[in-house]
């Protein structure tokens, strides 16, 4: 299996590409101006996060936007991932009522194939100033936390999703568990 990781500035960016490597997957980090043509042969993507308000500029957020319009494959979207990718299909972002730095408790609404065989609650790590305050329709809302109503998503009819905290870090419980359900999609989709 083939899952790349897609650089957009994030701190975590080689924490993902850890994960998955310890999962025993081929990945690489690839810059967030890679042409789709040069991955459009992997099994999936990871849209990672970024600098602070980077979901919401488009430049800075490279060729994203491509991806999610062409991919035939699982998309993961963490932090600055699933922002821009809210807004990317007509919902938004803006600043935190209160932003979350550190440990959350997050409540799964919908285990769907994220969270399947995870606790109800459990807790997260979670590093953001923005947050998605409208939903695009072609979205639903797998998780929350105390104070983001918004922690998980996945797409309706296809198999993307997206995170807002970090799985990708050790604080966050059940993080790899998480990582390993995403790539039972991808085998799924693939089959």
């Amino acid at each position: 299996m083939k899952v790349f990781v897609v650089d957009n500035g994030g701190q975590w960016t080689h924490r993902e590409w850890r994960v998955l490597k310890y999962l025993k997957v081929e990945t690489k980090i690839v810059p967030n101006t890679t042409p789709f043509e040069e991955i459009e042969d992997v099994d999936a993507l990871v849209l990672s996060g970024g600098s602070p308000r980077v979901a919401t500029d488009n430049a800075r957020m490279g060729l994203n936007g491509e991806y999610l319009d062409r991919a035939d494959f699982p998309i993961l979207g963490i932090c600055a991932g699933v922002q821009f990718m809210a807004t990317y299909f007509g919902g938004a972002t803006a600043p935190a009522k209160i932003p979350e730095f550190g440990k959350a408790t997050l409540h799964v609404d919908d285990e769907d194939d994220l969270f399947v065989g995870l606790p109800k609650e459990f807790t997260v790590w979670e590093s953001h100033n923005d947050e998605i305050t409208a939903l695009p329709e072609t979205f639903r809302v797998l998780a929350h936390s105390d104070n983001c109503p918004i922690e998980a998503v996945r797409m309706k009819g296809r198999p993307i999703f997206g995170l807002q905290f970090h799985p990708e870090v050790e604080n966050t419980e059940h993080g790899y568990d998480i990582f390993k359900n995403f790539l039972k999609v991808v085998e799924g989709w693939h089959r």
